[in-house]
């Protein structure tokens, strides 16, 4: 068993610039450049500031990876022998400059797919776009970070059982809904995510009622009332990945035409788990989702992908949606989210994340999946 309490070892990176460099070469790419972002802590096990202060990971395809960064900011990085060698700079030079001079000019760049337009627009002043092509990182990371290792599954793993367990203290009525505004149980979801292990909550969607037919709904001052559906959707940051759950409640027995709602919604999400082997197109899963939902005639209710990748960002590579051929290697990581929302009435949708494996899918989350009747 991984111990997520060990830091990431120097060989795990050592390892990851490799396969940088050799997805590289296959895709003719003579330098990479990532700034903020998750690729960054990804080759490096640092996680840079979003400060209008550049740092940035020079890897060339031949030769030795640079991490210029603001003096400032030394104290922050561990050192991460034959990784990188470290650049400082202060605050009268110009950090744009020293990144060109150590890579440039290059025929073909991939520069990160967050960095800051400031950055990349300084570079095109010394590496002007008819000398030297321009390509998002992903043309380089994309494939790397979609496959998870043994210590990714297994954050993964501690990040969606913590979930679970909040998912059922709301199962179980520990956290309650009638008479409080969606806001609040939002704020207690949150402390309760924190106080399970989670370093920072990224959302925690509560909708009720009409509200939920809303898939993204910020949570309002809104008075949930007994009688309503109530969908949860949330999850946050711990030991560097994510997790992402969605359940619904019904306060009170639902009404026939939501129970009935809900065992289509049930059956969507179990046949899209059941796609995601290893082998099948990422389409496969929205489509073995969506045949169940249009067959009980609820298709133009359902109005997003079924999925999204996932690890240290909450959505990244790959996305389980209609034309997405991609095939589903072991270790990429998954959200299977059908919904069926009926605009100015309700809304409902049910999130687990999993892994493929050689063996089938792992999933991440084991909460009841049933629509849980509570009463307060």
């Amino acid at each position: 068993m991984v111990d997520m309490n060990e830091p990431i070892s120097t060989t795990t990176y050592l390892d990851r610039i490799a396969r940088a460099r050799a997805s590289m070469a296959a895709t003719g790419v003579d330098v990479l450049l990532v700034s903020v972002g998750s690729d960054l802590p990804y080759l490096t096990g640092y996680e840079a500031m979003p400060l209008e202060r550049l740092t940035m990971l020079v890897v060339p395809r031949d030769g030795e990876a640079t991490l210029v960064i603001p003096r400032l900011e030394a104290p922050r990085v561990v050192e991460q022998p034959g990784v990188f060698e470290l650049q400082l700079w202060d605050e009268t030079e110009d950090p744009v400059a020293i990144v060109a001079r150590l890579a440039g000019p290059p025929a073909t760049v991939a520069v990160g797919d967050t960095m800051w337009a400031r950055f990349v627009v300084g570079l095109l002043e010394h590496w002007p776009s008819n000398t030297t092509q321009y390509l998002r990182s992903a043309t380089v990371m994309s494939a790397l970070r979609m496959c998870k290792d043994a210590a990714e599954i297994a954050a993964l793993q501690a990040a969606g059982a913590a979930a679970d367990r909040v998912a059922g203290q709301l199962h179980a009525g520990e956290i309650p809904l009638v008479g409080r505004t969606e806001a609040a149980v939002s704020a207690d979801i949150s402390a309760r995510l924190l106080a399970e292990g989670h370093d920072v909550v990224n959302f925690a969607i509560v909708a009720a009622g009409e509200n939920a037919a809303s898939p993204h709904h910020h949570a309002s001052e809104r008075v949930i009332r007994h009688g309503e559906l109530v969908l949860c959707d949330f999850g946050g940051t711990m030991n560097g990945y994510c997790s992402d759950i969605t359940r619904c409640v019904s306060i009170g027995e639902p009404p026939a035409e939501v129970a009935d709602a809900y065992a289509v919604l049930f059956d969507a999400q179990a046949a899209g788990m059941s796609a995601g082997v290893v082998g099948a197109a990422c389409e496969d899963v929205d489509r073995a989702a969506r045949r169940i939902i249009d067959d009980a005639g609820y298709g133009e209710h359902f109005i997003h992908r079924t999925g999204h990748g996932i690890g240290m960002e909450a959505h990244e590579d790959p996305y389980m949606v209609e034309g997405n051929t991609l095939p589903i290697a072991p270790g990429h990581a998954f959200s299977v989210e059908p919904g069926i929302y009926l605009s100015g009435r309700w809304g409902m949708r049910l999130e687990d994340c999993v892994v493929a494996t050689a063996d089938g899918p792992l999933a991440l989350n084991d909460a009841d999946h049933s629509l849980v009747v509570v009463e307060c």
